[in-house]
């Protein structure tokens, strides 16, 4: 009985996966089709609509605009997200970190664009990297840190030399699970890119405009982007989740 009720509730989760996964399989689909309609039937595979997503003069500016500050983002949740971890790895819990970016960013007057976005990002990035971060730190030993400094290394020289070199995989995934996720989002980039835009931005101005299968096109790419960063991240981390 229970055998039977566990292949049961497996059919119910493989129907929710496939439920789940069929609208970004039928993104990338129809990314390749031949019609100027993303609707069945595909009459005929196609790289039409790569090759007009790669011609629109709009694409190139929002790719850039994507890489910049998806990278920004990376680099800067990295640096911040590892001192932020370093102090919680030196403090006894429970420790409540209050962050009062957002508050801050609301009373000032910065430019619309890229940089507003960058600092929006960041609201919600730095908890990842922090916790990626912290969870390595757990279990890192601190003699080896305090080694460097009895044989006469600055606290900064020990971090560069000691610190850094064994953390630096966990780092770097933290940062490009950062990027990954500053590259797919649509809502804060949304309201505080003024006037620019990013991929997700252009696509979801395509979508009222006219929708074509380069909006496919250009979603599959988002999405390879995404993944592609994400794997390479979870490997570096040795996640096991």
């Amino acid at each position: 009985m229970r055998g039977l009720s566990g292949i049961v509730w497996r059919g119910v989760a493989g129907v929710f996966v496939v439920f789940l996964l069929s609208p970004l399989v039928l993104v990338v689909l129809f990314s390749f089709t031949s019609r100027a309609q993303s609707a069945f039937p595909i009459e005929a595979l196609s790289l039409r609509w790569w090759y007009a997503m790669v011609a629109d003069p709009r694409f190139s500016g929002a790719l850039w605009n994507s890489l910049i500050i998806s990278g920004t983002v990376g680099v800067l949740s990295a640096i911040i997200g590892t001192m932020a971890a370093m102090g919680l790895a030196r403090l006894v819990p429970p420790l409540v970190l209050g962050v009062t970016l957002l508050t801050f960013y609301s009373r000032t007057h910065f430019p619309m664009g890229r940089q507003t976005v960058i600092m929006s990002h960041l609201l919600f990035t730095l908890p990842f990297v922090v916790l990626v971060v912290y969870a390595r730190l757990r279990n890192f030993d601190f003699r080896v840190v305090e080694s460097a400094r009895d044989l006469g290394a600055s606290p900064l020289r020990a971090f560069f030399t000691v610190t850094l070199p064994i953390i630096r995989a966990t780092v770097i995934g933290a940062a490009l699970i950062a990027m990954s996720l500053s590259l797919d989002d649509f809502v804060i980039t949304f309201f505080t890119i003024s006037g620019g835009q990013t991929l997700p931005v252009f696509v979801f101005g395509m979508i009222r405009a006219a929708l074509t299968p380069m909006a496919n096109a250009i979603g599959t790419l988002i999405l390879v982007m995404t993944i592609g960063t994400t794997l390479v991240a979870l490997w570096l981390t040795r996640y096991r989740g």
